[in-house]
């Protein structure tokens, strides 16, 4: 009779079988360097432009600074390795 009223009582957190899934880990390394924007494509920093920057031409050093977006094929891959972007 004891048992029956804790196993009656106990809860469930989970209200959709979706929930037992597990959660998806995100990539490290694709988390320090993209972000996600509105149009659902992904946006990054040029490596390079932080230093050392005597050697380069100022042409080049513009071109660094500039944001990268990602390609049609980068960004398939980037929605599996960030899940929740």
């Amino acid at each position: 009779m004891f048992l029956v009223g804790l196993l009656s009582t106990s809860r469930t957190f989970s209200t959709s079988v979706i929930a037992c899934f597990p959660k998806l880990k995100s990539h490290s390394g694709a988390k320090k360097r993209w972000r996600a924007i509105a149009s659902g494509k992904f946006k990054r920093a040029h490596a390079n432009h932080s230093h050392l920057n005597v050697t380069k031409r100022p042409g080049r050093k513009n071109n660094l600074a500039q944001t990268a977006y990602s390609k049609t094929t980068q960004t398939a891959t980037l929605k599996k390795l960030l899940p929740y972007a």
